[in-house]
């Protein structure tokens, strides 16, 4: 019924602090090459590239999970626009199990394959490393 809204929540707030990371790391980068960083420490993958990879799984979700329940006739074109509203207590428990489940496996997903990615980078740099000695 509105398990999608949590979710949907999540994404809005983790595009904001993306937002918001992204013209942090803009400014710091611009520091950087005015004393001169080498290009090396500029390709680093950024905090703000790995939340964009989070918000697009969060928006594909809730926004496929939103036409599902659309197409299924739970959302009206009229107040009070979702047909769980009618009884709260059941939309609020839906939300609170199913929308909040869904919102912690997607982003537990998301920060294993991050943690995945940071080791595997981090081990072919020290092997780049090791084969420039």
């Amino acid at each position: 019924m509105a398990c999608f809204l949590v979710p949907g929540v999540e994404a809005v707030i983790t595009t904001t602090v993306t937002k918001i990371i992204e013209n942090k790391e803009k400014k710091q980068e611009a520091v950087q090459l005015e004393k001169g960083v080498s290009l090396g420490e500029l390709h680093k993958e950024k905090l703000s590239r790995k939340l964009n990879r989070l918000n697009y799984l969060l928006w594909g979700g809730s926004g496929l999970l939103a036409f599902e329940h659309l197409w299924h006739g739970e959302i009206q074109p009229f107040f009070p626009f979702l047909t769980g509203a009618e009884n709260p207590a059941e939309m609020f428990g839906e939300m609170s199990t199913v929308g909040v489940g869904m919102a912690v496996v997607v982003t537990g997903a998301w920060a294993l394959v991050t943690f995945a990615t940071d080791r595997i980078l981090k081990r072919e740099e020290s092997g780049l490393k090791r084969e420039a000695k």
